[in-house]
C-alpha cells in the first residue's frame, strides 16, 4: 500500500474535482463579488454625496440670500432673524467638505437642518428642501 498505481491518482483526481471545483467557484466568486461591490458602494457613493452638496448648497444660498435681505433692516426682530441665520451660515461654513471619511457628518448634518428649520420658522417660510427641489423639476434651460 505503500506505492500508489497511476489508476489510484487518476480516481482521487476525479473524486476530489466537486471539491477543487467548489473551492475555485468560491474563490472566483468572491472576486467578482468584490470588484462588483466596489464598484457599486463607489455609485452609491457618488450618488449620496451629490445629494448631500446639493442639500448643504441650497442651505448657503438661502442663508446668504436672507442674509442680504436682513443686514439693511433696523428691526429688532429681523436683527434676531439675521443672528440666526448667520449662525446657520457659520455651520454650513464649518461643514468638513474635503473629508469623504468624516466620522461626524450625519450629526453635522442634522445639526444644519435643525438651524435651518429655526431660521425657517423665525422667518415664516416653508421648511421643506425637497419642496424646492422638486418645484425646480419642471424647468428646463
Amino acid at each position: 500500500m505503500a506505492l500508489l498505481s497511476p489508476s489510484d491518482d487518476l480516481f482521487d483526481s476525479i473524486l476530489m474535482a466537486d471539491d477543487r471545483f467548489h473551492v475555485e467557484g468560491y474563490r472566483e466568486g468572491f472576486e467578482e463579488g468584490t470588484r462588483q461591490g466596489m464598484i457599486e458602494g463607489r455609485n452609491h457613493g457618488r450618488l449620496h454625496g451629490a445629494k448631500l452638496s446639493a442639500e448643504v448648497s441650497f442651505y448657503h444660498g438661502f442663508a446668504l440670500t436672507w442674509k442680504c435681505l436682513l443686514q439693511n433692516s433696523e428691526d429688532v426682530k429681523a436683527r434676531k432673524r439675521l443672528k440666526a441665520v448667520e449662525s446657520l451660515d457659520g455651520l454650513i461654513q464649518k461643514f468638513p467638505y474635503e473629508d469623504p471619511q468624516y466620522e461626524n457628518l450625519q450629526e453635522d448634518m442634522e445639526r444644519v437642518r435643525a438651524k435651518f428649520r429655526q431660521v425657517c420658522s423665525l422667518l415664516n417660510v416653508a421648511v421643506d428642501f425637497r419642496e424646492y427641489v422638486s418645484g425646480s423639476a419642471g424647468m428646463s434651460f
